[in-house]
């Protein structure tokens, strides 16, 4: 008898263990370091004092955009962490480094680099398998701004001490090339220090997917009305917050940079993400 539940129990164990493993490979562990950022009113759109803004920028010094309280990844999100859901069968593989040397999928020396050349749906599907979802416009912007009104969080000017950026001047590795700060490429995340929410790479790295669809009327009339959600259809998504290969200007806190959802032949090798929820 005492054999027998010995087996019973045995066998149970080895029932759990097959269970846990299973729920391991297909549910998304929980994911650290997500920031809180408060509820509360914020100028959204053209700075103080910002002469470079676009249209859709909306009026220079901004309009008053109510955002309820919501968190955000503190990092953007890395290949490592994109490849666990791509092993959960969750997530399609990216573009990778065989592919474009821009696309950090692939390459195992850029484990801890932001997951790239990625479309629109693969952020989506990632995200959700985390449980989550991608930031609107309005939280993104709020969160890069982290409390300031200035062109960047930190005053009115970047160079590659600030962000990872084409600054014009900074070159390292890349002889002549000063796109990456001199790298020609995405660096690691949280290569910068971060914002006063604790927020890294809001500017510069990669280009980060939003959930929105793109209109130009969105940070002067639609947001502010109430509709952070924005439009419900259209051909363009918005991205935010300017990469590696892009000028001083694209990293400004109000700049909205848009890319059809599907890279097609294209590659986005300067466009990753990072996951909100309520």
């Amino acid at each position: 008898m005492r054999n027998y539940c010995e087996l019973q129990a045995s066998n149970t164990r080895g029932l759990l263990l097959l269970v846990t493993v299973f729920l391991l490979l297909t549910v998304a562990p929980v994911h650290a370091d997500m920031v809180a950022v408060p509820a509360g009113k914020f100028m959204m759109g053209c700075s103080v004092n910002d002469s470079d803004c676009e249209k859709d920028e909306g009026p220079q010094g901004g309009t008053a955009v109510t955002v309820p309280e919501f968190k955000i990844d503190r990092n953007e999100v890395t290949v490592a962490e994109y490849a666990e859901c791509l092993k959960a069968g969750k997530c399609n593989r990216p573009k990778d480094f065989a592919r474009n040397k821009y696309c950090n999928f692939g390459n195992t020396e850029r484990s801890i680099y932001p997951a790239n050349c990625v479309d629109w749906s693969e952020a989506v599907a990632y995200c959700e398998w985390r449980g989550k979802r991608l930031p609107n416009e309005a939280e993104w912007e709020k969160a890069a701004r982290a409390g300031s009104s200035s062109r960047y969080p930190w005053g009115q000017d970047v160079s590659c001490t600030n962000a990872i950026l084409d600054d014009g001047k900074t070159l390292a590795s890349a002889g002549d090339e000063p796109d990456g700060c001199g790298e020609d490429r995405s660096w690691p995340v949280g290569s910068r220090a971060a914002n006063t929410l604790g927020l890294h790479d809001m500017h510069g790295n990669v280009g980060e997917w939003t959930s929105a669809w793109y209109a130009p009327n969105a940070v002067s009339d639609i947001y502010p009305a109430g509709n952070l959600a924005g439009p419900a259809a259209g051909k363009r998504r918005v991205v935010r917050g300017g990469s590696w290969d892009e000028n001083k200007l694209n990293l400004r806190s109000s700049f909205r940079n848009v890319k059809p959802p599907v890279s097609g032949k294209s590659i986005y090798g300067s466009i990753g993400f990072r996951c909100a929820n309520d």
